[in-house]
């Protein structure tokens, strides 16, 4: 592991932060807490403000609020109102004791307080169970902005993951009003099966593209077993009848191997990193890392740095930032990446040079 060979400065702290995002053409950060919370941070500044209007998440687990998003294309200088896509934890069932993932759409306001305003759910998971982690739902558009990917974990069901009734294990793609996308490999099936686009995913909590348009993704594996995949239409990766990894109980599942049926990950770590988000950097600032996947790790507790070449992937090196588990990543229009520390209390870094 390297010696951090950067800048890094603490910009404020954030109860169970889980995601963030630039407002485009802005340097307005927006901060999920899983709780329940968002908050909307001026990084020139360092002002803040409590967005109202958020959806009742179902907090609990590893269940509460979740991701947000941007469309880059309503890019301005400031907030304004701004179309929001946001994602969170909800109940269900005639007790409230089942649970699901959930994406919804609205408007954000901040022309006097930040506020989302006429929020409608596009997407529900299905279908809820009763328990409460691997939610994935992790948000990304497609570079044309036509299109909204999803990120659907297996919910620790396991089996679902290889049964196309239903999305569970999945990344789901659809228009940007949550009808399934037309050219979906089941697009003329019953829903929710005309929503998938790749299935066979375990918990993913990173997808972005690269300048090729390639769909990245990183997700983690059970005891051992943490994969780096590229996502691709009708493919089936595998879990829970093949990981590198085992189950916690210790009991085995069989590897990868080339006659399996299943795509490979392209990279895989036991002892895991534990991811809790990624992204390929696009600026400028750090040399050597345009072009690459930026990866905070939970249970690594550092930022790893992975070399793209093509649809080949490894390690390059790993960053202490401090010690503690990191969960979120965002890019700053000036080319400086921000990382968000997991837990109470975590710490928004800056890393610049």
């Amino acid at each position: 592991m390297s010696e951090a060979a950067f800048t890094t400065e603490e910009q404020g702290t954030f109860n169970e932060g889980w995601a963030m995002a630039f407002v485009p053409g802005t340097q307005v950060l927006a901060v999920t807490q899983k709780s329940g919370e968002m908050f909307v941070l001026n990084t020139a500044d360092a002002s803040q403000v409590a967005v109202s209007g958020l959806p009742e998440v179902a907090y609990g687990g590893q269940g509460g609020l979740g991701d947000v998003a941007f469309l880059e294309s309503e890019r301005a200088d400031s907030v304004g109102s701004r179309t929001i896509y946001i994602s969170y934890a909800e109940t269900g069932g005639s007790d409230g004791e089942y649970y699901g993932a959930a994406v919804a759409k609205g408007m954000l306001n901040c022309a006097t307080s930040c506020a989302v305003e006429g929020l409608e759910v596009i997407w529900r998971q299905s279908p809820k169970t009763s328990r409460r982690g691997h939610y994935s739902h992790r948000l990304l558009f497609s570079p044309d902005e036509q299109h909204l990917y999803i990120a659907s974990g297996d919910r620790q069901e396991l089996e679902p993951a290889q049964d196309n009734s239903n999305t569970l294990g999945t990344v789901v793609k659809l228009n940007l009003d949550g009808s399934p996308a037309a050219d979906n490999p089941w697009a003329d099936k019953p829903a929710p099966t005309n929503q998938i686009w790749s299935w066979g995913h375990r918990n993913i909590l990173g997808m972005d593209w690269d300048a090729d348009g390639r769909l990245w993704e990183i997700e983690h594996g059970p005891a051992g077993g943490d994969e780096l995949n590229i996502v691709k239409r009708a493919a089936n990766y595998g879990w829970p009848t093949r990981s590198n990894g085992d189950h916690y109980s210790g009991k085995d599942i069989p590897d990868h191997t080339a006659d399996d049926g299943f795509v490979k990950p392209v990279a895989d770590w036991t002892p895991v990193i534990a991811p809790g988000d990624m992204l390929i950097y696009r600026g400028d600032m750090f040399e050597g890392w345009k072009g690459n996947a930026l990866i905070a790790g939970l249970g690594s507790s550092s930022l790893v740095h992975i070399d793209l070449d093509g649809e080949s992937a490894s390690e390059a090196d790993r960053y202490a930032l401090g010690g503690n588990r990191l969960r979120a990543l965002a890019e700053g229009p000036d080319g400086a990446l921000w990382v968000l520390e997991d837990g109470e209390g975590g710490k928004l870094l800056k890393l610049s040079r």
